[in-house]
């Protein structure tokens, strides 16, 4: 397929990072010309190593998974932490609550994007390194971009479309004013790589570590080439002074040192350049996806770092861009649709890691110091909607999740545990009172009258398909304002559902758009389905009734 108007490609894709390669892959094997510009020629450095098992099926989908694991990345298998309340060190693993991906990888940046950008080319992107991308302009009639090429010469791009994963760059975010600052991580970091040293014992050896200190807090992550990236995340404001006064790599080493198990890990290490300072800290933007454009990965938003979401968020975020685009592209009405959708669910994903990262620093308590004194100050019992989904996802974790380990070893804001205490004693009552109720008692449940919660609402959405969104049926609750996606059966359910007709009932009416003999085959399922919904609170009660 080629691009046809005028348009250079059909879509064009600024940076080759996690979530621009990701996108352009998605957006090639549909079929669309689409064109990557990266200002830098690849393999480059960049900080980010430490991967999350949520990126593994990600990668898988990309193609890209099995050059990864042949790379000789080292596995990681969870985390080995200085937080909280206990002073020594504790550790979580990946196995408790994600048994399917147990472990992630520890990665080398300049070679994992590389493999990530290699494999774009390979799908048909037209990947251009050594040009930056000085300005782009989207609108309805599509997207201009002036870009410098790699001999200093420019020229313009037209593409209908374009994705903005220029990192924190953030190239259309800033040309519009979009990026709003993150009020509560007023941090910046500082990192840099040391050779040599030593590890954690096993079985903890390949574990990213975490040490809380009186400014702050410092990370240390082995790689398979023997370097460990090594940060400090201190205040911006005293951070920014006292590099003015010590210099950045003084101010490095003098943070490291005053982590004493870091130092201890980093004893007879040598630092192999001059650390990087990164002042850019946390954001989001107040428009994702627009006429003509999106925006993904750091270009879009932006986490503190304490939980390595980054190229998580880069990867998923690329995937779902492309999905987005490829609908817009098809049909204008479900791309309006979709662009919502888009940003519903990328802030949701990155609200959980906001959400996860201030309970961490407000639960913290090892150090009493100007730095964890203003966070736990701020830290957080407002009742925003994010705050209300992060409980509501921290409630369905295993009790060593996770999430869940903040509760066993921080000092957890009273709201916080209430209200994940709250969402699981509803689910767990719902439950309950159904099994008491019904148990294997067929006859018993088929004349129950169900009756819908008030506030439920059944809708038609944009919900993603096979690398696009397409229309489905999405239902949504207070406890779940976002809505969740149901099968076209589970819909026909709930749209039968009305106060009056008995189970039965609500079956005997599904005759009318299913074969009798498939809803007798599919009963046992919508029994169960039924269940369900009343457990998730969609379902608020069954009343005693006879057939309808």
């Amino acid at each position: 397929m080629t691009a046809e108007g005028g348009f250079d490609a059909d879509v064009i894709v600024v940076g080759g990072g996690p979530a621009g390669s990701a996108a352009a892959t998605m957006l090639a094997r549909k079929g669309w010309p689409v064109r990557l510009y990266e200002r830098d020629r690849f393999p480059r450095e960049h900080v980010g190593e430490s991967l999350l098992p949520a990126s593994m099926p990600v990668l898988g989908e990309l193609g890209v998974l099995p050059a990864v694991e042949a790379e000789g990345f080292l596995p990681k298998y969870g985390a080995t932490m200085v937080w909280g309340r206990d002073p020594d060190p504790w550790s979580w693993s990946f196995a408790e609550s994600s048994p399917r991906y147990p472990h992630a990888y520890q990665v080398v940046r300049a070679r994992f994007d590389e493999i990530l950008l290699r494999n774009a080319a390979a799908n048909g992107v037209d990947v251009r390194e050594g040009h930056r991308v000085l300005a782009a302009d989207a609108g309805p009639a599509g997207a201009t971009l002036r870009i410098e090429d790699g001999d200093g010469a420019g020229h313009e791009a037209r593409a209908r479309f374009v994705v903005d994963a220029s990192g924190q760059a953030g190239l259309i975010g800033r040309a519009r004013s979009l990026r709003e600052a993150d009020p509560f991580f007023r941090n910046l970091a500082v990192y840099g790589y040391f050779e040599g040293g030593s590890r954690l014992p096993a079985p903890d050896t390949n574990n990213i570590f975490i040490e809380s200190i009186e400014d702050g807090w410092l990370w240390a992550i082995p790689l398979h080439t023997g370097v460990v990236s090594t940060g400090v995340v201190v205040d911006s404001a005293v951070g920014r002074g006292q590099i003015a006064d010590l210099g950045a790599e003084r101010f490095f080493r003098e943070r490291v040192a005053g982590g004493p198990r870091t130092a201890a890990l980093l004893e007879g290490a040598t630092l192999t350049g001059p650390p990087t300072i990164v002042r850019d800290w946390s954001y989001a933007s107040s428009e994702l996806a627009g006429e003509g454009f999106v925006l993904a990965g750091d270009a879009a938003c932006f986490v503190d770092p304490l939980f390595s979401s980054g190229v998580h968020l880069a990867l998923s975020s690329g995937v779902l861009a492309a999905a987005y685009v490829t609908s817009a592209l098809k049909d204008p009405e479900l791309g309006r649709a979709a662009a919502a959708v888009y940003e519903e669910q990328y802030r949701q994903q990155y609200h959980h890691f906001r959400e996860m990262a201030r309970l961490f620093y407000a639960s913290n308590r090892t150090v009493d110091s100007y730095f964890w004194e203003a966070r736990r100050i701020t830290g957080a019992d407002e009742e925003t909607p994010a705050r209300v989904a992060f409980v509501r996802a921290v409630a369905g974790q295993p009790p060593v999740g996770y999430e869940r380990a903040v509760l066993a070893h921080g000092e957890t804001p009273r709201s916080f545990t209430e209200a994940v205490s709250a969402v699981e004693r509803r689910r767990s009552e719902r439950a309950a009172a159904f099994d008491q109720r019904f148990g294997a008692d067929l006859p018993r449940l088929l004349d129950a009258v169900p009756t819908l919660l008030p506030e439920a609402r059944l809708e038609r959405k944009a919900v993603v398909g096979e690398g696009e969104f397409e229309w489905g049926q999405v239902v949504s609750t207070p406890e779940r304002a976002e809505g969740a996606p149901v099968s076209d059966l589970v819909a026909l359910v709930l749209a039968r559902i009305d106060g009056r007709r008995s189970v039965e009932g609500v079956l005997a009416a599904l005759a009318a758009y299913i074969p009798p003999d498939k809803v007798a085959e599919l009963r046992p399922a919508i029994l169960q389905a039924l269940r369900l919904l009343h457990v998730e609170g969609v379902i608020d009660r069954f009343e005693e009734g006879a057939p309808a």
